[in-house]
């Protein structure tokens, strides 16, 4: 599906909205491109873009325009991929990949092969949002694969393989049902296997009970903070960036 010239836009920052449809528009200036993305806020949760998302497209979008300020740095450069240029793309999994923008902007700045993943309700519209942009993305070298994926289930875990460099995710630390889902995906996804990987996940912090979470993943991955952003008006905290990494990993 590709963007017409003419299509009645408002920008808003970064941010191009079509007033007439359900679709939103994202330009990424390290590219001079601009991704589509469909949001179905009606249908749950996974289906609205979150503020912690946003704040992991920015930092790969700087990261592209300056790497050796970006605190992405530390994580990429052990890497080959670089660009569209690259041999040996970076192999990235997102998990809980809702409306997929994050998953879809690493592809197209990395030039990488990304995986993104959601439950089975989810895919119709992970897959509009990844055929909407496939050819920016393809444009800088990256492809995006939509994938169904159940925290925790071992079929699914097996079905993404073990060809993975590093895992994305934004806002996926909320029920407390899922906490020790998520955290067995995690070790499946950063444990196994012969590779070193890393796991960047970018989270706002809206219960006191999430200190679960991280005190579980703790015990497995040593866990550090990267990035902070400033609190939006009229709150007291803004989003952070961790940074998950097997114990005794030395990236």
């Amino acid at each position: 599906m590709a963007l017409r010239e003419d299509d009645d836009d408002v920008n808003i920052g970064e941010k191009v909205v079509d007033v007439e449809s359900e679709l939103q528009k994202y330009r990424i200036n390290s590219i001079e491109s601009t991704v589509v993305i469909r949001q179905l806020p009606t249908q749950g949760i996974a289906f609205k873009l979150w503020i912690p998302a946003t704040t992991l497209v920015t930092l790969l979008d700087n990261y592209r325009r300056d790497p050796n300020i970006s605190p992405l740095n530390r994580t990429f450069s052990s890497f080959q991929s670089d660009g569209s240029d690259s041999s040996s793309p970076i192999n990235i999994v997102e998990l809980g990949s809702g409306t997929g923008i994050v998953g879809i902007a690493a592809a197209a700045t990395l030039g990488a092969n990304v995986t993104v993943t959601d439950l089975p309700n989810v895919i119709e519209n992970l897959k509009f949002n990844a055929d909407a942009n496939a050819q920016v993305v393809a444009k800088f070298g990256g492809k995006v694969h939509v994938a169904s994926l159940r925290w925790g289930e071992i079929d699914d875990m097996e079905s993404l393989g073990q060809n993975v460099d590093l895992i994305l995710a934004s806002d996926v630390v909320y029920h407390v049902h899922l906490y020790e889902p998520l955290l067995k995906t995690l070790r499946f996804l950063l444990l196994e296997g012969s590779s070193e990987r890393v796991f960047l996940m970018a989270h706002l912090k809206r219960w006191k009970k999430e200190s679960i979470f991280f005190k579980k993943a703790r015990r497995f991955f040593d866990v550090d903070v990267i990035h902070c952003d400033d609190p939006q008006e009229g709150a007291r905290i803004g989003v952070v960036v961790y940074r998950f990494a097997p114990k005794n990993q030395n990236l």
